[in-house]
């Protein structure tokens, strides 16, 4: 009996303006197109499509207006510093530390709002900030508290997380639904997710920090 030839996958929705570098492939298991985004990047839709990334320490903050479908993930780290985890989030809170973690959240909402999301109508899950980076301060420890006192301060609502512990993840969002799959890998992919990471590292301390964005 003869194979039915392979269905092609349809074509993928347009990104928006900003987004075009960003690598999309089709996704059999989710039958969808889903966006891969690395450290320091974020990426936004309009359109029932996934966004997807793997997490050590860093964090990804999904945002989407629950009403309009329009939302999108970002995926970052504060730089490192030499605090004692106790205190880490307070000494990032009074340098300009904190400015890349504010750079990825204000951009991912203003292009949210921008595309026609409503600040009332936003909803957040958080997810990632495991200890995976040996002989160093609780560099996921100190994200997660940034992302949860930036959120409060903010007055967004969270509505669920996954964060913290000892295990990478890979998060897949899908903003049209809200809805969200997360993988905790074993740890044999470590080694990768770590490399990737302390690169992060090395650009952040060799980069000027980011500008400050105005928030809508």
């Amino acid at each position: 009996m003869a194979l039915s030839p392979a269905i092609k996958p349809p074509p993928p929705p347009p990104t928006l303006p900003g987004f075009e570098h960003v690598k999309r492939s089709w996704n059999n298991n989710y039958q969808s197109y889903a966006a891969r985004i690395l450290p320091g990047e974020y990426y936004v839709t309009r359109h029932d499509e996934g966004v997807y990334t793997t997490l050590g320490s860093c964090v990804s903050a999904c945002i989407r207006d629950a009403e309009l479908g329009i939302g999108g993930m970002n995926h970052f780290m504060l730089p490192i510093t030499d605090a004692a985890p106790a205190d880490a989030w307070r000494a990032a809170s009074q340098s300009s530390a904190t400015r890349y973690g504010n750079y990825a959240m204000e951009h991912l909402i203003n292009e949210i709002m921008r595309n026609g999301g409503k600040r009332q109508n936003l909803e957040v899950k958080i997810f990632g900030g495991g200890r995976i980076l040996q002989n160093m301060t609780d560099v996921g420890e100190r994200n997660i508290a940034f992302v949860r006192d930036y959120l409060k301060i903010e007055g967004l609502k969270v509505i669920s997380e996954d964060v913290g512990n000892i295990y990478p993840r890979m998060v897949v969002y899908f903003p049209a639904t809200g809805r969200v799959r997360v993988k905790r890998l074993r740890s044999l992919h470590n080694n990768t997710i770590v490399t990737q990471e302390t690169s992060y590292i090395d650009n952040l301390k060799a980069k000027p920090v980011s500008g400050d964005v105005e928030l809508f």
